[in-house]
């Protein structure tokens, strides 16, 4: 997060935009008289000057200039730090917009030369600061700049705090890849209760295909608070890998580039109960290694506490592949685990050092305890296009 400065706070933090004007007086210009030589002009048939008027917006607002009497021959605004907000001049010539909002918390100095009706120009400079913002929003982005992901992967946007103008955010991200790869925003509530907003393609990636991401939110209201700082990401997208989870028959199966090239013998979640595993599409968020898992975070009450191996993430509400050799007896014939896919210590340890972050699981089982939903974890997946393309603000 960028510092924010002191400067001058207005006593009325929601005042609405203030009307700045400035009567602009000509330059005394020469002219050539009647005998081609260089002369004073008649001042007395001189047209008048342009009057300008420099709209100070509140923050999230354009910088307006209007000018009448005359047009606008050029605007500079720049903030404190020499920062510009560059804009355009409308039709006519006679007013001009930033194409970029004023930021909260920010000082600006605009600089205008205009054209009065006999072609005399002026320049004039002024001032104005927007008022601090009460709430400043930050973000979390994933996945990581410039990583490289399986095909399963969104691009993921967990905010600090509400969005109750998904719109106006969602506007002003925009995402690219190399390949014009189609794909939505769509809204999710995270796991963590907060609002997230997820990138997804309307197929798994290509492999090979970058991403960026440029978030102009600087001086961008989310309802919730104040975005002060733009945004910028990208990654890659790597080798196309599938998992297969089949409960049913307790077996997992890596798939790459369509090809099967792995079996390995599994037990899911104990039928029944709490302890089943969740099935659909999950995406797998982390590689974590060796980790503490205690029942009593995920709601099982104290059924383990103990350290395991090669933990794959999963979902957020605690699914995982990860080795289990305390369940030996059930791989392959039998579910038996608390919600997770566990394997032998040997199959966990090369099928976690073949697997990337990003690569789709997909699981199915009769005895489940329901979908794996969007915000927990990457759940986008489950559902069909149409539905994730309903979920923009946009639409």
């Amino acid at each position: 997060m960028l510092p924010i400065r002191t400067r001058p706070r207005s006593t009325r933090p929601g005042l609405a935009a203030v009307a700045l004007v400035v009567s602009l007086t000509a330059c005394t210009a020469q002219a050539a008289d009647g005998g081609g030589r260089p002369g004073a002009r008649d001042h007395g048939s001189a047209a008048p000057a342009a009057k300008v008027t420099v709209v100070s917006p509140a923050a999230g607002s354009p910088v307006t200039v209007n000018a009448s009497g005359g047009t606008i021959a050029a605007v500079r605004v720049v903030d404190a730090e020499g920062g510009t907000l560059k804009g355009r001049t409308g039709a006519g010539g006679t007013s001009w917009v930033s194409d970029r909002k004023a930021v909260p918390g920010t000082s600006y100095t605009v600089e205008v030369t205009s054209r009065a009706g006999d072609g005399a120009e002026s320049t004039t400079r002024s001032s104005f600061t927007t008022p601090e913002p009460e709430k400043v929003n930050k973000l979390t982005l994933a996945p990581g700049k410039n990583t490289t992901v399986g095909v399963g992967h969104p691009l993921s946007i967990v905010f600090d705090l509400p969005v109750t103008r998904k719109a106006d955010v969602e506007r002003q991200l925009k995402v690219t890849t190399s390949n014009a790869t189609e794909g939505s925003w769509g809204w999710v509530k995270d796991h963590s209760g907060r609002d997230r907003a997820d990138w997804r393609p309307k197929e798994y990636w290509k492999p090979g295909t970058k991403v960026t991401l440029e978030a102009d939110l600087n001086g961008t209201d989310s309802g919730g608070g104040w975005f002060v700082r733009d945004y910028r990401t990208g990654f890659t997208v790597g080798a196309s890998q599938v998992v297969e989870v089949d409960l049913d028959a307790h077996r997992l199966t890596v798939v790459r580039d369509g090809r099967t090239v792995r079996t390995i013998p599994v037990s899911g979640g104990t039928p029944g109960g709490d302890k089943r595993s969740w099935r659909g599409t999950a995406v797998l968020m982390a590689k974590e290694g060796t980790i503490n898992m205690n029942s009593e975070t995920v709601g099982l009450g104290d059924a383990y506490d103990k350290m395991v191996d090669y933990s794959m993430r999963l979902t957020w509400s605690g699914m995982y592949a990860h080795a289990a050799p305390w369940n030996a007896a059930y791989f392959g014939n039998a579910n038996r685990s608390s919600g997770c896919i566990g394997m032998s210590d040997e199959n966990a340890a090369s099928f976690y050092a073949s697997v990337n972050v990003g690569d789709p699981f997909e699981i199915t089982g009769r005895e489940t305890k329901g979908t794996v939903a969007e915000g927990n974890g990457y759940g986008a997946w489950n559902l069909s296009w149409e539905q994730w393309r309903a979920k923009s603000a946009l639409r």
